[in-house]
């Protein structure tokens, strides 16, 4: 049995602001939930997407956050017109 370690190597920047985008997504998704989907989730879905773009091939988080920004949006505008709330 070998006890080599393996070496870690840092991941890139793009990966990181990947990253920080996809959950800035992920956190504006779950507030147009409950208020003003209209306005946040186009905003959410943006930064979704161009996290998807920076984020390497294997990356599951932009994609998570591209699928949280859809449902939040059917789910708000939903719950929003069914107690007569302002959509936009």
């Amino acid at each position: 049995m070998s006890a080599e370690g393996t070496e870690r190597t840092k991941p890139a920047p793009s990966e990181t602001v990947s990253g920080f985008l996809a959950v800035i997504s992920l956190a504006a998704s779950v507030l147009a939930i409950f208020w003003d989907p209209l306005r946040v989730v186009p905003f959410a879905a943006l930064l979704a997407l161009i996290a998807t773009g920076m984020a390497p091939k294997n990356a599951r988080l932009p994609l998570i956050a591209v699928a949280v920004s859809a449902i939040a949006f059917v789910v708000g505008v939903t719950i929003a017109v069914t107690t007569n709330n302002p959509i936009y």
